[in-house]
């Protein structure tokens, strides 16, 4: 077998559990978003200049620009009247309106593989939280080589660069020249020699900077805080706080992290049905271990499969209640195992929990083999088991309702936990399978106020051997007006038993007054 997992949580869920590290952040920068997409999807324009246009003030407008049309001059913003006056064989491709959001968003759930916490940054970038991730790769220089290596084979020309702060991770991504990574609390260093505008700064402050002959961060950062705010806002404050670190910047995560999540990153890629049953009991004993110390059970959980060629696959379990029990979890996904297609490989497993409830300490006790009923485990198991294998839609369980008409006297159970409000009836026989609504028959009789003879029902003739009734049920007159019913229960020759009612009185047209409305077991 030549399979191996790095056996240890992510910063996600599991982050609780230990010591409190020093932030990360990643930034990655694609420099031709768009016309690199295009690209791979028109070969013949790879070596061919064209931009991306759209309309904007009565002009059209060069939105992004590929790398041969920069090569020769080319910029983003640049009227394509002059950018064809500048490169006459140039191509004008019309732009496609929130194409960069939609690449992005791609992009950043392909990274989910590397770190769960990641933001877009509109309009061409990625912002990640790495912290506790890196090591996972063995150093933070072989983890960013790696993303970057393998978008690059994409067919995307992207750059990143890892930082203290979201901002001086952006800032080196963009105009760093000499490294991109940025050793812990080194980030105001970096950023002395940078431009201003890699402090995302707006262009009103900038063109303020610029006629002050600030061209470099350096030039102001001496400066006293009072000064900076009064000359350049509140928000130019903001922004370098962020970068140097004084303040936090939440990032917009592009999936929300469940409060019980677990992460298990391959070594080498899995191909087998084997080493997956291996990785989802390595996830439900990290994921158990954390909800039972926190008296938390699984309600839905969602596993998902990252493969290689950037495919993921996903399915999930669903229980009757809460339970943090592995065995029991393992083999409800133990049924999912044969509809993973690993391909090529899977290269990171994600078990996330998006519905949890409390157990409660009767619940944890009714593990021993002494648990019966409906609070026997084992019932609610074997519950589980059937409902992810034929689906929970086909799985019903009724208590009674205090009414005398048939149709209403049950109702569907929400849970396993939901009690009764009365007691079933027990005092006269009903049928184990109700009709939804009764179906009329044709009978046979030999006096009117007498059972039937003979009924025949789906074409088939009944022959009654055996038969016992009336009783009268009376029509609930506070909920709707009708006639009553006198239900009997017969039996033919088969041995098969029915529950048949005549509608109202006997009136002479016999065919309209006969019903057939259950069957006994």
């Amino acid at each position: 077998m030549n399979w191996y997992f790095l056996l240890k949580s992510g910063p996600d869920g599991a982050r609780s559990n230990y010591p409190k590290m020093k932030k990360r952040f990643l930034s990655l920068w694609f420099r031709h978003l768009t016309t690199d997409w295009l690209t791979l999807r028109r070969p013949e324009l790879r070596d061919t200049p064209f931009i991306l246009a759209a309309p904007e003030r009565n002009r059209i407008i060069a939105m992004a620009v590929n790398p041969v049309a920069e090569l020769q001059g080319i910029t983003v913003g640049m009227a394509s009247a002059d950018a064809k006056a500048m490169v006459p064989e140039i191509q004008v491709i019309d732009d496609i309106p929130g194409q960069n959001y939609k690449l992005l968003k791609a992009l950043g759930e392909w990274c989910i593989r590397y770190t769960p916490l990641i933001a877009i940054d509109m309009p061409n970038g990625l912002l990640m939280d790495i912290s506790g991730c890196a090591h996972l790769w063995g150093s933070e220089h072989d983890y960013l080589k790696e993303i970057v290596t393998r978008l690059r084979s994409k067919g995307y020309d992207v750059r990143g660069a890892i930082a203290d702060t979201a901002g001086a991770a952006w800032a080196i991504a963009r105009f760093g020249r000499v490294k991109p990574i940025i050793e812990p609390g080194a980030q105001a260093e970096a950023l002395l020699t940078l431009p201003p505008t890699a402090l995302r700064l707006e262009p009103v402050v900038l063109n303020r900077l610029q006629k002050l002959g600030f061209y470099a961060i350096k030039n102001f950062i001496t400066l006293g805080r009072s000064v900076l705010r009064r000359r350049f806002g509140s928000e130019f404050m903001l922004r370098l706080d962020q970068a140097l670190g004084i303040e936090d910047e939440p990032l917009q995560l592009l999936q929300p992290v469940e409060p019980y999540s677990e992460r298990l990153p391959c070594l080498e890629p899995v191909r087998t049905a084997e080493a997956i049953e291996i990785a989802i009991k390595t996830l439900l004993v990290n994921l158990c271990h954390r909800m039972a110390g926190e008296g938390k059970g699984v309600r839905t959980a969602i596993l998902k499969c990252y493969r290689v060629d950037g495919r993921i696959i996903q399915t999930g379990i669903g229980t009757n209640q809460p339970t943090h029990h592995v065995i029991h979890l393992f083999k409800l996904f133990e049924l999912k195992i044969s509809t993973i297609e690993p391909a090529l490989g899977i290269e990171l497993f994600t078990l996330d929990v998006p519905k949890y409830e409390d157990v409660s300490s009767d619940q944890e006790a009714l593990w021993s083999p002494e648990g019966c009923g409906l609070t026997d485990t084992s019932l609610a198991e074997l519950l589980d088991r059937l409902a992810n294998k034929i689906g929970a839609g086909n799985i019903h369980r009724y208590l009674p309702q205090e009414h005398y008409w048939p149709e209403r006297s049950f109702k569907p159970a929400i849970s396993l936990k939901e009690r009764p409000a009365t007691s079933w009836r027990t005092d006269r026989p009903r049928p184990s399978l109700l009709l939804n609504k009764p179906e009329r028959i044709e009978v046979m009789f030999r006096i009117p106020d007498y059972p039937p003879s003979l009924f025949i029902y789906k074409n088939k003739i009944h022959r009654i051997e055996k038969s016992d009734g009336p009783e009268r049920i009376e029509r609930e007159w506070w909920i709707e007006d009708g006639e009553h019913r006198d239900y009997y229960q017969v039996e033919d020759e088969e041995g098969q038993r029915y529950w048949l009612f005549r509608l109202g009185h006997y009136t002479g047209d016999q065919s309209k007054q006969w019903f057939i409305h259950g069957f006994f077991a």
